[in-house]
Protein backbone atom coordinates (compact mmCIF):
# COMPACT_ATOMS: atom_id res chain seq x y z
CA UNK A 1 0.00 0.00 0.00
CA UNK A 2 1.40 3.41 -0.98
CA UNK A 3 2.07 5.68 1.98
CA UNK A 4 -0.06 8.82 2.10
CA UNK A 5 1.87 12.00 1.33
CA UNK A 6 1.77 14.53 4.15
CA UNK A 7 0.19 17.80 3.04
CA UNK A 8 0.41 21.27 4.49
CA UNK A 9 -3.15 22.55 4.83
CA UNK A 10 -4.06 26.18 5.49
CA UNK A 11 -7.64 26.68 6.69
CA UNK A 12 -9.08 30.12 5.98
CA UNK A 13 -12.07 30.47 8.27
CA UNK A 14 -14.00 32.59 10.73
CA UNK A 15 -12.76 32.71 14.37
CA UNK A 16 -11.94 29.16 15.49
CA UNK A 17 -12.75 29.87 19.15
CA UNK A 18 -16.40 30.64 18.36
CA UNK A 19 -17.37 27.45 16.52
CA UNK A 20 -19.76 24.74 17.70
CA UNK A 21 -17.55 21.66 17.55
CA UNK A 22 -20.57 19.34 17.26
CA UNK A 23 -21.95 21.09 14.19
CA UNK A 24 -19.13 22.87 12.38
CA UNK A 25 -18.14 21.19 9.10
CA UNK A 26 -14.75 22.95 8.97
CA UNK A 27 -13.88 21.46 12.35
CA UNK A 28 -14.75 17.97 11.06
CA UNK A 29 -12.63 18.50 7.94
CA UNK A 30 -9.72 19.71 10.07
CA UNK A 31 -9.92 16.73 12.41
CA UNK A 32 -9.88 14.31 9.48
CA UNK A 33 -6.90 16.05 7.89
CA UNK A 34 -5.05 15.92 11.20
CA UNK A 35 -5.88 12.21 11.63
CA UNK A 36 -4.30 11.60 8.21
CA UNK A 37 -1.06 13.23 9.30
CA UNK A 38 -1.47 16.50 7.44
CA UNK A 39 -0.11 19.73 8.94
CA UNK A 40 -2.80 22.27 9.82
CA UNK A 41 -2.45 26.06 9.72
CA UNK A 42 -5.14 28.58 10.57
CA UNK A 43 -5.79 32.14 9.52
CA UNK A 44 -8.78 34.47 9.25
CA UNK A 45 -9.67 36.21 5.97
CA UNK A 46 -8.44 39.62 7.14
CA UNK A 47 -4.96 38.12 7.64
CA UNK A 48 -4.61 37.47 3.90
CA UNK A 49 -2.45 39.92 1.92
CA UNK A 50 -0.89 40.31 -1.52
CA UNK A 51 2.47 41.98 -2.15
CA UNK A 52 3.68 42.44 -5.73
CA UNK A 53 1.30 39.74 -6.90
CA UNK A 54 2.28 37.15 -4.30
CA UNK A 55 -0.28 36.10 -1.69
CA UNK A 56 0.60 35.44 1.94
CA UNK A 57 -1.12 35.19 5.31
CA UNK A 58 -0.14 35.47 8.93
CA UNK A 59 -1.09 31.94 9.95
CA UNK A 60 -0.61 29.77 12.99
CA UNK A 61 0.01 26.05 13.30
CA UNK A 62 -3.16 24.44 14.66
CA UNK A 63 -4.00 21.29 16.59
CA UNK A 64 -7.62 20.24 16.98
CA UNK A 65 -9.38 17.97 19.47
CA UNK A 66 -13.02 17.11 20.11
CA UNK A 67 -13.04 18.64 23.55
CA UNK A 68 -15.61 21.34 24.30
CA UNK A 69 -14.00 24.58 25.45
CA UNK A 70 -10.53 23.29 24.57
CA UNK A 71 -10.93 22.29 20.94
CA UNK A 72 -7.93 24.06 19.39
CA UNK A 73 -4.35 24.95 20.16
CA UNK A 74 -2.67 27.61 18.03
CA UNK A 75 1.05 28.13 17.68
CA UNK A 76 2.90 31.37 17.05
CA UNK A 77 1.85 33.47 14.07
CA UNK A 78 4.14 33.28 11.07
CA UNK A 79 4.05 34.85 7.62
CA UNK A 80 3.64 32.12 5.01
CA UNK A 81 3.18 32.39 1.26
CA UNK A 82 0.21 30.42 0.03
CA UNK A 83 2.10 29.10 -2.97
CA UNK A 84 4.28 27.20 -0.47
CA UNK A 85 1.42 25.20 1.08
CA UNK A 86 -0.31 22.26 -0.57
CA UNK A 87 -3.98 22.95 0.14
CA UNK A 88 -6.09 25.93 1.18
CA UNK A 89 -9.58 25.30 2.52
CA UNK A 90 -11.60 28.47 1.87
CA UNK A 91 -14.18 28.06 4.60
CA UNK A 92 -15.25 31.48 5.83
CA UNK A 93 -18.98 32.10 5.84
CA UNK A 94 -20.65 34.52 3.43
CA UNK A 95 -22.07 37.18 2.91
CA UNK A 96 -20.80 36.95 -0.62
CA UNK A 97 -19.76 40.60 -0.81
CA UNK A 98 -16.89 42.46 -2.48
CA UNK A 99 -14.54 41.37 0.30
CA UNK A 100 -15.35 37.74 -0.44
CA UNK A 101 -14.97 38.30 -4.18
CA UNK A 102 -11.60 40.05 -3.69
CA UNK A 103 -10.34 37.05 -1.72
CA UNK A 104 -11.31 34.71 -4.57
CA UNK A 105 -9.20 36.83 -6.94
CA UNK A 106 -6.23 36.61 -4.56
CA UNK A 107 -6.53 32.86 -4.08
CA UNK A 108 -6.94 32.33 -7.81
CA UNK A 109 -3.30 33.40 -8.25
CA UNK A 110 -2.07 30.30 -6.36
CA UNK A 111 -4.59 27.74 -7.62
CA UNK A 112 -4.19 24.96 -8.76
CA UNK A 113 -0.50 24.67 -7.79
CA UNK A 114 -1.84 25.18 -4.29
CA UNK A 115 -5.18 23.38 -4.42
CA UNK A 116 -7.87 25.76 -3.18
CA UNK A 117 -11.09 24.04 -2.12
CA UNK A 118 -13.39 25.02 -3.66
CA UNK A 119 -11.79 26.47 -6.84
CA UNK A 120 -11.89 30.22 -6.07
CA UNK A 121 -12.69 31.35 -9.60
CA UNK A 122 -15.62 28.95 -9.74
CA UNK A 123 -16.83 30.00 -6.29
CA UNK A 124 -16.84 33.55 -7.62
CA UNK A 125 -18.68 32.46 -10.76
CA UNK A 126 -21.26 30.39 -8.89
CA UNK A 127 -23.02 32.60 -6.32
CA UNK A 128 -25.31 30.23 -4.58
CA UNK A 129 -28.75 31.48 -5.54
CA UNK A 130 -27.77 32.74 -9.01
CA UNK A 131 -25.85 29.60 -9.99
CA UNK A 132 -28.87 27.39 -9.40
CA UNK A 133 -30.96 29.16 -12.05
CA UNK A 134 -28.63 27.78 -14.77
CA UNK A 135 -30.23 24.37 -14.32
CA UNK A 136 -33.54 24.66 -16.13
CA UNK A 137 -36.54 22.81 -14.76
CA UNK A 138 -35.06 22.20 -11.32
CA UNK A 139 -36.09 25.39 -9.49
CA UNK A 140 -39.52 26.62 -8.42
CA UNK A 141 -40.81 29.75 -10.21
CA UNK A 142 -38.05 32.29 -9.53
CA UNK A 143 -37.66 36.02 -10.13
CA UNK A 144 -34.45 38.06 -9.69
CA UNK A 145 -35.04 41.80 -9.86
CA UNK A 146 -34.97 45.22 -8.19
CA UNK A 147 -38.20 46.25 -9.90
CA UNK A 148 -41.04 46.54 -7.31
CA UNK A 149 -43.65 46.28 -10.03
CA UNK A 150 -42.28 42.92 -11.19
CA UNK A 151 -42.26 41.64 -7.61
CA UNK A 152 -45.85 42.75 -7.04
CA UNK A 153 -46.90 41.04 -10.27
CA UNK A 154 -45.09 37.86 -9.24
CA UNK A 155 -46.92 37.83 -5.92
CA UNK A 156 -50.23 38.47 -7.65
CA UNK A 157 -49.55 35.44 -9.86
CA UNK A 158 -48.45 33.02 -7.14
CA UNK A 159 -50.17 34.62 -4.09
CA UNK A 160 -47.63 33.27 -1.60
CA UNK A 161 -43.94 34.10 -2.08
CA UNK A 162 -40.52 34.07 -0.44
CA UNK A 163 -38.30 37.17 -0.73
CA UNK A 164 -34.63 36.95 0.24
CA UNK A 165 -31.33 38.74 -0.34
CA UNK A 166 -29.46 37.46 -3.37
CA UNK A 167 -26.13 37.09 -1.55
CA UNK A 168 -27.23 36.34 2.02
CA UNK A 169 -26.68 33.16 4.00
CA UNK A 170 -28.01 31.14 6.89
CA UNK A 171 -31.61 32.17 6.34
CA UNK A 172 -30.92 35.81 7.26
CA UNK A 173 -33.34 38.27 5.70
CA UNK A 174 -35.74 35.63 4.35
CA UNK A 175 -39.39 36.73 4.34
CA UNK A 176 -42.59 34.92 3.46
CA UNK A 177 -45.30 37.23 2.07
CA UNK A 178 -48.83 36.05 1.35
CA UNK A 179 -51.15 38.03 -0.92
CA UNK A 180 -52.78 39.68 2.14
CA UNK A 181 -49.49 40.83 3.66
CA UNK A 182 -49.17 44.62 3.59
CA UNK A 183 -45.41 44.75 4.27
CA UNK A 184 -44.10 44.18 0.74
CA UNK A 185 -43.42 47.84 -0.07
CA UNK A 186 -41.73 48.50 3.28
CA UNK A 187 -39.64 45.37 2.87
CA UNK A 188 -38.45 46.42 -0.58
CA UNK A 189 -37.61 49.90 0.74
CA UNK A 190 -35.54 48.31 3.51
CA UNK A 191 -33.66 46.07 1.08
CA UNK A 192 -33.03 49.10 -1.16
CA UNK A 193 -31.54 51.09 1.70
CA UNK A 194 -29.18 48.25 2.64
CA UNK A 195 -27.69 47.70 -0.83
CA UNK A 196 -28.28 48.09 -4.58
CA UNK A 197 -28.46 44.39 -5.33
CA UNK A 198 -31.53 42.64 -6.73
CA UNK A 199 -33.53 40.34 -4.50
CA UNK A 200 -34.57 36.80 -5.31
CA UNK A 201 -38.26 35.99 -5.19
CA UNK A 202 -39.64 32.46 -5.35
CA UNK A 203 -43.02 30.81 -5.13
CA UNK A 204 -43.57 29.62 -1.56
CA UNK A 205 -43.37 25.84 -1.37
CA UNK A 206 -45.72 24.48 1.33
CA UNK A 207 -43.70 21.24 1.23
CA UNK A 208 -41.14 23.06 3.40
CA UNK A 209 -43.32 22.11 6.39
CA UNK A 210 -42.21 18.52 5.72
CA UNK A 211 -38.60 19.66 5.53
CA UNK A 212 -35.79 21.25 3.55
CA UNK A 213 -33.22 18.69 2.48
CA UNK A 214 -29.48 19.41 2.64
CA UNK A 215 -27.65 17.05 0.30
CA UNK A 216 -23.84 16.88 0.29
CA UNK A 217 -22.04 16.17 -2.99
CA UNK A 218 -18.34 15.33 -3.26
CA UNK A 219 -16.84 15.56 -6.75
CA UNK A 220 -20.38 15.82 -8.09
CA UNK A 221 -21.66 12.66 -6.40
CA UNK A 222 -24.26 12.68 -3.59
CA UNK A 223 -22.79 11.17 -0.42
CA UNK A 224 -25.40 11.92 2.23
CA UNK A 225 -28.39 14.01 3.23
CA UNK A 226 -30.44 15.30 6.14
CA UNK A 227 -33.92 16.72 6.32
CA UNK A 228 -34.33 19.98 8.25
CA UNK A 229 -37.79 20.59 9.72
CA UNK A 230 -38.63 24.24 10.40
CA UNK A 231 -39.83 25.25 13.84
CA UNK A 232 -43.52 25.98 14.34
CA UNK A 233 -44.37 29.43 12.97
CA UNK A 234 -41.05 29.69 11.11
CA UNK A 235 -40.65 29.72 7.31
CA UNK A 236 -36.91 28.94 7.51
CA UNK A 237 -35.49 25.51 8.22
CA UNK A 238 -31.92 26.58 9.09
CA UNK A 239 -30.85 24.82 12.26
CA UNK A 240 -29.50 27.94 13.94
CA UNK A 241 -33.03 29.43 13.81
CA UNK A 242 -34.67 26.37 15.34
CA UNK A 243 -34.80 23.87 12.49
CA UNK A 244 -34.50 20.23 13.57
CA UNK A 245 -32.45 17.72 11.58
CA UNK A 246 -33.65 14.20 10.87
CA UNK A 247 -32.24 11.23 8.97
CA UNK A 248 -32.98 11.22 5.25
CA UNK A 249 -32.53 8.93 2.26
CA UNK A 250 -32.58 10.44 -1.21
CA UNK A 251 -35.76 10.21 -3.26
CA UNK A 252 -35.68 9.44 -6.99
CA UNK A 253 -36.32 13.13 -7.73
CA UNK A 254 -33.43 14.20 -5.49
CA UNK A 255 -31.12 11.74 -7.25
CA UNK A 256 -32.31 13.16 -10.56
CA UNK A 257 -31.39 16.67 -9.39
CA UNK A 258 -27.93 15.48 -8.30
CA UNK A 259 -27.38 13.73 -11.63
CA UNK A 260 -28.33 16.92 -13.48
CA UNK A 261 -25.91 19.20 -11.63
CA UNK A 262 -23.15 16.81 -10.52
CA UNK A 263 -21.04 16.72 -13.71
CA UNK A 264 -20.96 20.52 -13.88
CA UNK A 265 -19.88 20.77 -10.23
CA UNK A 266 -16.99 18.35 -10.80
CA UNK A 267 -15.94 20.07 -14.01
CA UNK A 268 -15.76 23.40 -12.20
CA UNK A 269 -13.57 22.07 -9.37
CA UNK A 270 -16.37 22.42 -6.82
CA UNK A 271 -15.25 19.45 -4.75
CA UNK A 272 -17.46 19.92 -1.69
CA UNK A 273 -20.97 21.26 -2.28
CA UNK A 274 -24.23 21.33 -0.34
CA UNK A 275 -27.54 21.70 -2.16
CA UNK A 276 -30.97 22.48 -0.74
CA UNK A 277 -34.11 20.75 -2.00
CA UNK A 278 -37.71 21.44 -0.97
CA UNK A 279 -40.30 19.03 -2.30
CA UNK A 280 -39.49 18.49 -5.96
CA UNK A 281 -37.35 21.60 -6.35
CA UNK A 282 -33.72 22.64 -6.03
CA UNK A 283 -33.55 25.97 -4.19
CA UNK A 284 -29.81 26.64 -3.65
CA UNK A 285 -26.35 25.32 -4.52
CA UNK A 286 -23.97 26.12 -1.65
CA UNK A 287 -20.34 26.30 -2.79
CA UNK A 288 -18.76 28.78 -0.37
CA UNK A 289 -18.81 27.08 3.03
CA UNK A 290 -21.27 24.16 2.97
CA UNK A 291 -22.46 22.70 6.27
CA UNK A 292 -24.17 19.49 7.31
CA UNK A 293 -21.29 17.01 7.50
CA UNK A 294 -21.52 16.24 11.21
CA UNK A 295 -25.29 15.83 11.27
CA UNK A 296 -25.20 13.39 8.36
CA UNK A 297 -22.30 11.50 9.94
CA UNK A 298 -24.28 10.96 13.14
CA UNK A 299 -27.44 9.76 11.38
CA UNK A 300 -25.65 7.55 8.85
CA UNK A 301 -22.68 6.41 10.95
CA UNK A 302 -20.54 7.86 8.17
CA UNK A 303 -17.42 9.97 7.70
CA UNK A 304 -18.08 12.48 4.94
CA UNK A 305 -14.88 14.38 5.78
CA UNK A 306 -12.93 11.29 4.73
CA UNK A 307 -14.63 11.38 1.32
CA UNK A 308 -13.72 15.05 0.90
CA UNK A 309 -10.10 14.34 1.80
CA UNK A 310 -9.99 11.31 -0.50
CA UNK A 311 -11.00 13.69 -3.31
CA UNK A 312 -8.45 16.33 -2.31
CA UNK A 313 -5.62 13.82 -2.04
CA UNK A 314 -6.55 12.32 -5.41
CA UNK A 315 -6.34 15.76 -7.02
CA UNK A 316 -2.96 16.39 -5.37
CA UNK A 317 -1.66 13.10 -6.79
Amino acid sequence: MTARRQLSVAIQMDPIHAININADSTFALGLEAQARGHELYYYEPQELSMRDGRVFAHMRPMTLRREAGNHSTLGSSEKRFLDEVDVVLMRQDPPFDMSYITITHMLETVHPRTLVVNDPAEVRNAPEKLFAVRFKGLLPPTLITRDPGEIRAFRQEFRDIIVKPLFGNGGAGVFRLTEEDQNLNSLLEMFGQINREPVIVQKYLPEVRQGDKRIILVEGEPVGAINRIPAQGEARSNMHVGGVAEKWSLTPREREICEAIGPELKKRGLIFVGIDVIGEYLTEINVTSPTGIQEIDRFDNANLSALVWDAIEARKG
